[in-house]
């Protein structure tokens, strides 16, 4: 029971850190949309693609080894082995974060010629390949601060670092910018680097802090211990990861170049394809991926949570685990889908005054349920030791993806991609339940996970619509939302996918 109350109340938290980082973030991505256009927008999107594969190479699945093996030394108390493990991974971290930096730098002239239409400058991707090894370094730390149940402390400072990201980027435009494109992504990449620099000192020293106390607190003797087998762990958790997320990004790299080109195809100008571009991936998947920031602050921690059920053999608790997991992820799921299809106009209209934002919104909100879930679900998978099969999954999912973006979107321009996203997110999803259902043996529970959570959406957002206040202000749509969620939870007990035992349980 304590140990459940500590998971919840460590997940709140850092959904509360979290849910301020992606305001923050939210917002400041409206600043700069609002501020560089639609095209910049775009363009700044291909760069971050190239960005995402520079830095699954400078990560090379770090993260989840750190997390993994000094999740398994706390769980047998072997506190010993965690300087090894910590000196080891980030030695790991360093060596391959600069190495992703020299090969970036190496190639910035081809990657600015055949993929950003040459529109963005040599030394643009040189200051953002410059953060990779400090990037790497903060990963590493990341995870162990996931392993020893101290994520707080590595949220906090990634708050400090996107405020501070925030107040030099808008310094930076307001007093460099020359309207350009190159301009724009060349100062907000500068902006990202100084804080990424910044961040990786920062959380370095908190590190040394906490391991100490750590130390003090269990016990901790010098010894001479060889590193070899630790070396080996590291290896052999981090190296199949690596190899399947270099593939992995690759795809998803070469996925994020092709689809302006194809709307090119399709008969857009280069401009409008990169508006439309930026419009959907810079401007509506922000706002649908919001709510999920109470998601995400949960699923780092069940990895370590997972990771400590597994090494002890303890199946039952995990499949009991995942199914209230699974129930409660889909509840949430519905409830955001019934938002976004009862607000989604003045969402649009208070966050970008865009009323063509709205309709790419009601389109996709149907997505964020296989969204949702399988950003839970790969966070247990990871867990109990699957973390090859969801790279796998992610492979296939990729695979796919690229041939229907080469097949459809030329014929079919941007419905075609909107129709592609769809496709990718079921057969992800899919997938990645399947995996799980099998290696837990879980059977799947269609009338809780599914049909009451459903039952909920359509009986709440149907009585909301006959009482809603009709306003695009902010104050009437709070109100609009409290009734909504009031009338979602009365739904929720009436058709008990919600009982009263279950929150005094976590209560």
């Amino acid at each position: 029971m304590r140990k459940v109350k500590l998971f919840i109340i460590n997940g709140l938290a850092l959904f509360f850190i979290s849910f301020f980082l992606q305001l923050i973030g939210v917002s400041f991505g409206v600043y700069i949309s609002n501020r560089i256009g639609d095209e910049a927008v775009g363009l700044y999107h291909l760069l971050m693609s190239t960005y995402s594969f520079g830095i699954t190479l400078a990560f090379s699945g770090i993260n989840l080894a750190c997390t993994r093996i000094v999740s398994e030394e706390l769980a047998v108390k072997n506190l010993k082995n965690i300087k090894i493990v910590m000196r080891n991974c980030l030695l790991y971290s360093l060596f391959f974060g600069i190495f992703a930096f020299l090969l970036f730098s190496s190639l910035a002239n081809v990657i600015s010629k055949n993929i950003l239409h040459s529109k963005i400058s040599i030394s643009t991707i040189c200051i953002m390949a410059f953060s990779f090894p400090f990037a790497s370094i903060c990963s590493c730390l990341s995870g162990y601060f996931s392993a020893v149940r101290h994520i707080v402390k590595s949220a906090v400072v990634q708050i400090a670092e996107q405020i501070f990201k925030m107040a030099i980027v808008g310094l930076f435009l307001s007093y460099f910018f020359d309207s350009s494109i190159n301009s724009a992504c060349l100062l907000i990449v500068l902006g990202n680097s100084i804080s990424e620099v910044l961040s990786c000192f920062i959380m370095f020293l908190i590190y040394k802090f906490d391991r100490n106390k750590l130390y003090k607190k269990y016990g901790y003797k010098e010894n001479n211990l060889n590193s070899n087998n630790i070396t080996k762990r590291i290896f052999n958790i981090s190296l199949p990861i690596s190899s399947t997320t270099y593939i992995k990004s690759g795809l998803s790299t070469l996925k994020q170049i092709l689809i302006p080109i194809k709307l090119e195809a399709f008969g857009l100008t280069c401009s409008e394809a990169l508006s439309k571009y930026g419009m959907i991936n810079g401007m509506v998947f922000p706002i649908l991926l919001f709510p999920s920031t109470l998601l995400g602050s949960f699923s780092g921690l069940l990895i370590p949570e997972f990771s400590s059920f597994n090494i002890k053999g303890e199946n039952e608790i995990i499949k009991n685990s995942i199914y209230k997991i699974i129930k409660y992820t889909l509840t949430f799921s519905f409830f955001i889908l019934g938002v976004f299809f009862c607000f989604a106009n003045e969402l649009s209209f208070l966050i970008y005054h865009n009323n063509e934002i709205a309709e790419y919104i009601i389109f996709l909100t149907p997505i964020i349920l296989f969204m949702y879930l399988d950003n839970i679900v790969d966070g247990i998978l990871k867990g109990l030791n699957k973390q090859v099969s969801v790279m796998i999954i992610n492979i296939i999912d990729l695979i796919s993806t690229i041939f229907l973006i080469w097949l459809l979107l030329p014929l079919y321009g941007i419905k075609g991609y909107l129709c592609v996203l769809f496709i990718s997110e079921i057969l992800n999803c899919g997938l990645s339940i399947i995996v799980l259902l099998k290696s837990t043996k879980l059977k799947f529970d269609l009338k809780q996970w599914v049909i009451k959570p459903c039952f909920a959406f359509f009986i709440s957002t149907i009585i909301l619509n006959f009482i809603k206040i009709s306003s695009y202000s902010i104050f009437p749509l709070m109100v609009n939302l409290i009734i909504y969620a009031f009338i979602f939870c009365i739904v929720c007990f009436f058709v008990k996918l919600i009982s009263k035992k279950e929150i005094n349980y976590f209560l």
